[in-house]
């Protein structure tokens, strides 16, 4: 079980279980959000709180509404937008893993992809090889 808390504590996450992976992407909204994704399942997590939610105007259709306290400003959580759920089922939630401290994350793979470059179809590009959290100073 993993417990975070935005900066000021309004916003509380509770995980059931660890990330398998965390990303660490380039787009402007993960990078603008100062956000490093774990992903999981709506039913592995329980965010409480009051979120306020964005989504990216820059896209047509956008699929995440990233969530933050709109006390502090900290990115806490994202949740699939009303169209991506029913396009795909309420099947994937995401945690900034930025809300936990490294090492409770060690083992842990953090990836790089291109989001960036990323069209919104077929797999992600990777800007550089992952590493395991832990294991060196690198960030």
């Amino acid at each position: 079980m993993m417990n975070f808390s935005c900066h000021c504590g309004l916003i509380r996450i509770e995980i059931k279980k660890q990330p398998d992976y965390i990303h660490a992407c380039n787009c402007s909204l993960c990078r603008k959000s100062g956000a490093r994704w774990g992903y999981f399942h709506p039913s592995e997590v329980n965010a409480e709180g009051p979120a306020k939610g964005y989504c990216r105007e820059d896209k047509d259709d956008p699929a995440a509404e990233v969530q933050f306290c709109s006390n502090c400003g900290a990115t806490t959580h994202f949740t699939l937008t009303a169209s991506a759920a029913a396009k795909f089922g309420n099947s994937l939630m995401g945690v900034n893993m930025w809300l936990a401290d490294e090492s409770d994350l060690a083992g842990i793979e953090l990836r790089y992809p291109d989001g960036n470059a990323w069209s919104g179809e077929g797999e992600f590009r990777y800007v550089r090889a992952a590493r395991i959290l832990g294991t060196d100073a690198t960030p």
